[in-house]
């Protein structure tokens, strides 16, 4: 078991070594995936791990991986999909272009849903998903839109659930055990490495999805994540969290207004 001493000195590492910044991620949280990560690779002692770290770079890309928690699925909470698709979709019909960010995508099942979502409401064509992560290597595997046919029975029902009506299965091929997605949906999506911790605002969006990100984050982190979307939101914008992510209490609540219980939020005023 990792100390609290050790963690410390293995944050600072990465980021004096390599410019990722868990600094502000819960220490619980951490605790738990270096222990976990400890285990996976058999290091025999905590020095054992940090000398790996320090002498092997590309032992940073798992590292990475291993901190940020990438559980997923496609149209995971298929009710908030269903929100999605009925009431804050076509409020965006009349623009002549959308912008979706879809900040720590993961390897990308819920950025295709969104895709699959838009080109079913006749939005994909003008839409541009910008799906970005910390982690390159889970950036890899979305961009190329093939995962495990397995959970496809699940994705199949969940894509039901949240309103869809077509054959799941016409936006994929099958084949060795894997599925992948229709090329044509990808078209519409940017992957791009983005760091919430350290990095900017790079677009304006009319909608921010961010779903069960920041429950990582300690208070400090979350209330800067927060004020990155809201510099990032057009007017009139959606910001999408996760079921236990809120902006209530935040110095930005007041310009917005609750639209689906704690998940969705209207930017109302600049």
């Amino acid at each position: 078991m990792i100390r609290d001493d050790e963690l410390e000195l293995l944050l600072n590492d990465v980021l004096d070594r390599y410019g990722y910044d868990f600094m502000n991620y819960s220490r619980a949280s951490l605790k738990r995936r270096v222990n976990r990560l400890l285990t996976l690779d058999k290091f025999p002692s905590f020095a054992e791990l940090r000398y790996r770290l320090l002498s092997q770079p590309d032992y940073i890309k798992r590292f990475v991986e291993e901190l940020t928690v990438n559980v997923t699925e496609m149209f995971r909470d298929p009710a908030f999909y269903q929100t999605l698709r009925t009431t804050i979709l076509p409020t965006l019909t009349a623009k002549p272009f959308i912008r979706i960010w879809h900040a720590g995508c993961s390897t990308g099942e819920e950025v295709f849903s969104l895709a699959i979502m838009l080109r079913e409401m006749g939005l994909l064509h003008k839409s541009l998903l910008y799906a970005t992560d910390l982690s390159p290597g889970v950036l890899e595997t979305a961009r190329a839109g093939i995962f495990p046919l397995a959970p496809m029975k699940q994705n199949s029902e969940n894509y039901r659930l949240s309103g869809g009506t077509q054959d799941f299965s016409e936006y994929y091929t099958a084949q060795y055990g894997y599925v992948k997605f229709d090329a044509s949906l990808a078209s519409r999506m940017v992957f791009s490495t983005h760091n919430l911790v350290s990095d900017g605002s790079f677009n304006e969006f009319d909608l921010i999805m961010c779903r069960n990100v920041m429950i990582y984050f300690d208070k400090p982190l979350q209330e800067r994540v927060l004020i990155l979307f809201d510099n990032s939101l057009g007017p009139l914008g959606y910001l999408v969290l996760g079921t236990k992510e809120t902006i209530r209490f935040s110095p930005m609540q007041g310009r917005y207004r609750q639209i689906d219980s704690e998940k969705i939020w209207r930017k109302i005023a600049d």
